[in-house]
C-alpha cells in the first residue's frame, strides 16, 4: 500500500513515527507492508520530529495527489480552501482519502463524500473528531444496532483545559488562556477553540454518524467559555456542579438538537471527572443504553493512532462506501435554540437592597418557572449581591425572558450569566 502525506506537522509527524515504531504488529494485522512514498511541505529543508529519510519532500503538494503511484493520500495539512482542492484532486484521480480535518469535513464534507462514492474511494476521518478516540468508528460499527438517542461529549481540550485550571486554581479565564497559548494547547488566535467553532464542527460529524442524517454545522447553536468567570464556577461547586463545554447532539420529538456551549454538569457524573486535555463522548443509546468514550484528544501520536486505524481500515475493507456509515440519509429537522427545554444556571449581580430577593422570584413566578436552589451572598464594597440561582427545566425563549426582564430592572447592575445544565443519564 503506497501512501503520500500532505503535511508533516504534528500529525504527520506524528503518523510517521507511529508507522516506523509499529511497523511490524500493522503489517501482522493487515498483511499489506504500507510504504510511505511521498509528503508535501511548506518547506522541504525544516527540521521534523520524525525520519523522512526514505521518503521524498515535495514543496508541491499537487506532486502528492498527482502521484501515479499512490493509492492513499492522509490529508493533515488543515484548513478547507486549498485543503479542498487537494482532497478533490485526489478523489478523483482514484485515490483514498484519510484527513483529521473536521472544519473540511464540517463546511464540505457532504460534497466530498458524495465524490468519494461516485469515484468508489474511501473517505475516512476517524481522527477529524477526538483525536485519538474511536468515537467514530463506537458510533458507525460497534454501535450500529443501537438507536442512538444522544451524544454528548468534552471535544476540545483546549477550552477543558481553560475550564479545569479555573477551577482547581481559581485563576480568571484570560490568565489560563495565556497559559494554555504559552503551553501550546490554544493558538495565537483561539477563536475557534474558545468560541466553540471547533466544537460544533465535530458535533456537527458526531450527529451525522449517530441519526443518519447530513453534516449541518450552520445549524449548531454554537456558544463558548470566553464569558464564563470564578464567580460562576464558584458558585457551580457550591450547587454540587462543574462547568464543562460540551457538545451535545440529542434525538427529540421534533428533530433534534445540536448544540455547543457551557454546561453545568452534576459532579456524580463520570463526565465532570475529565480535565485538563483530555477528551470524553458519552453515548446513550437503546440496546446498550449509556457509554463513555475517554482519552486523548490531541497530540501527535494519539491522533495518529485513529489515521493508522482508518490505513488499516482501507487496507482490510471493513468500511463501507455508505455515506457517514448509512446506506441512506433521513431528512431530520434541527430543533431551534428557543425551543430547547432544559434546566438552567442564572448568576446576577443585583444591589443588596431591602426586598431584591423577592423582586428576583417574582420575575421567575410571573414567567411560572419555579426555583430549584438560590445562593446569595455580598461581593463588594457597594453592597451589591451575586445570586445565584438553578431552574426546573424550562424553554431556552422563556429562560431568555427572564434574563431579559431582570437586566431590564432598577436593581440589576450587569448581564445576567445564564448557562444550560445537562442531566447526563
Amino acid at each position: 500500500m503506497k501512501v503520500g502525506i500532505l503535511g508533516l506537522g504534528t500529525v504527520g509527524g506524528g503518523v510517521i513515527n507511529v508507522l516506523q515504531k509499529n511497523s511490524a504488529s500493522i503489517e501482522r494485522r493487515t498483511g499489506v507492508q504500507i510504504e510511505l512514498v511521498i509528503a508535501g511541505v511548506r518547506d522541504v529543508t525544516k527540521k521534523r520530529i520524525c525520519d523522512t529519510s526514505n521518503i521524498k519532500l515535495t514543496e508541491d503538494p499537487f506532486e502528492v495527489v498527482n502521484h501515479p503511484d499512490i493509492d492513499v493520500v492522509l490529508e493533515l495539512i488543515g484548513g478547507f480552501g486549498l485543503a479542498k482542492e487537494l482532497v478533490e484532486a485526489a478523489i478523483n484521480n482514484g485515490k483514498h482519502i484519510i484527513t483529521a480535518n473536521k472544519a473540511l469535513i464540517g463546511n464540505h464534507g457532504n460534497e466530498l463524500m458524495k465524490l468519494a462514492n461516485k469515484k468508489q474511494v474511501r473517505f475516512l476521518f476517524e481522527a477529524s473528531v477526538a483525536g485519538g478516540i474511536p468515537i467514530i468508528k463506537a458510533l458507525g460499527q460497534g454501535l450500529s444496532a443501537n438507536n442512538i438517542e444522544s451524544v454528548a461529549g468534552i471535544i476540545n481540550g483546549t477550552g477543558n483545559f481553560i475550564l479545569t485550571d479555573m477551577k482547581e486554581k481559581g485563576r480568571d479565564f484570560d490568565d489560563v488562556l495565556k497559559e494554555a497559548q504559552a503551553l501550546g494547547y490554544a493558538e495565537e488566535d483561539p477563536t475557534f477553540d474558545i468560541e466553540g467553532i471547533d466544537a460544533a464542527h465535530k458535533l456537527s460529524i458526531l450527529a451525522a454518524i449517530a441519526f443518519g442524517t447530513e453534516i449541518q454545522f450552520s445549524k449548531v447553536y454554537t456558544q463558548g467559555i470566553s464569558k464564563i468567570t470564578t464567580e460562576d464556577i464558584l458558585h457551580a461547586t457550591e450547587l454540587g456542579y462543574t462547568i464543562k463545554h460540551l457538545g451535545i447532539a440529542k434525538r427529540v420529538e421534533d428533530g433534534i438538537e445540536l448544540r455547543v456551549h457551557p454546561t453545568l454538569v452534576s459532579n456524580s457524573q463520570l463526565i465532570a471527572q475529565v480535565d485538563g486535555v483530555m477528551n470524553a463522548v458519552m453515548v446513550k443509546s437503546d440496546a446498550l443504553g449509556t457509554s463513555l468514550y475517554y482519552g486523548a484528544g490531541a497530540g501527535d501520536e494519539a491522533t495518529a493512532s485513529a489515521v493508522i486505524a482508518d490505513l488499516n481500515d482501507i487496507i482490510n475493507n471493513q468500511t463501507s462506501n455508505h455515506i457517514l456509515g448509512w446506506k441512506s440519509q433521513e431528512k431530520i429537522n434541527v430543533v431551534d435554540n428557543d425551543a430547547i427545554v432544559s434546566e438552567f444556571f442564572l448568576r446576577l449581580l443585583v444591589s443588596d437592597i431591602k426586598g431584591v430577593l423577592s423582586k428576583v422570584t417574582g420575575i421567575f413566578n410571573d414567567h411560572n418557572v419555579s426555583i430549584e436552589a438560590l445562593i446569595q451572598k455580598q461581593v463588594d464594597e457597594n453592597k451589591n449581591a451575586h445570586i445565584a440561582i438553578t431552574t426546573d427545566r424550562v424553554s431556552t425563549k422563556t429562560v431568555m425572558n427572564i434574563k431579559k426582564a431582570i437586566e431590564a430592572s432598577d436593581f440589576n447592575q450587569a448581564e445576567v450569566q445564564l448557562i444550560h445544565i445537562e442531566l447526563l443519564d
